[in-house]
């Protein structure tokens, strides 16, 4: 899909993560080390993919898509976790870090909003951090291609910023950039994924660390059968 092709905030998203993706990688790249709440629900959700995996040979041969997936940063941690792993991000220039710097793992080029995925192909998808920039109106979309990529039953997580503000970004990761961050509520995001066909299994909001500004959110969701 080429940049033409998206809608306006999205192609402003592929071109200001392709003009900061290596910074970004550089700044971010042991981020988790320092992120205890972050770690415990990567490793719920992976345990939650693996347990859906043992309850039969068909849901075991479906791979887990990390879905804004950046410059790889938590594909790998996922992958460590025992899950069949690959990338999809917006940017190409995102993708060809990622690439470089995990070449044993799977990146490709794509958008949440039009996945190019089967019906029913994965047992699990991450949204770490990933709809932060989409506007209301292409939420439910994002969430309607995750669930219909999502076998009934595979298990879905989102990471994001808890709040209810849009906060716009002019400066970024050493470069002049225009972005906006959509804060979003843990019940905001209930009612998208109870319309997206989706259980909420698990929430969890934790206070801010580091240099964080807001709360941090985790939603674990299951496809409905």
């Amino acid at each position: 899909m080429t940049s033409a092709d998206l809608h306006p905030d999205l192609r402003s998203v592929r071109e200001t993560y392709d003009l900061v993706a290596a910074d970004y990688a550089d700044l971010l790249r042991d981020n988790l080390a320092g992120k205890p709440a972050d770690r415990a629900m990567l490793a719920l959700f992976a345990d939650l993919v693996r347990a859906g995996a043992d309850e039969g040979a068909e849901a075991g041969s479906a791979p887990v898509a990390d879905i804004g997936c950046g410059p790889g940063r938590i594909t790998p941690y996922l992958a460590g976790l025992g899950l069949d792993v690959f990338g999809i991000d917006l940017s190409p220039g995102m993708i060809e870090v990622a690439r470089r710097e995990h070449p044993e793992l799977r990146f490709e080029v794509g958008t949440m909003t039009a996945l190019n995925l089967e019906n029913d192909s994965l047992a699990g998808a991450l949204g770490w951090y990933s709809l932060i920039h989409l506007p209301d109106e292409l939420v439910p979309v994002a969430l309607a291609e995750f669930r219909r990529v999502l076998r009934p039953g595979g298990y879905l997580m989102l990471a994001f910023q808890e709040g209810e503000q849009v906060r716009h970004i002019d400066a970024a990761y050493g470069h002049e950039i225009s972005l906006d961050l959509h804060r979003r509520t843990i019940a905001g995001f209930e009612g998208w994924l109870r319309e997206a066909d989706f259980t909420v299994f698990s929430s969890m909001v934790v206070a801010p660390v580091n240099w964080e500004r807001e709360p941090q959110a985790y939603l674990i969701a299951q496809a409905n059968p």
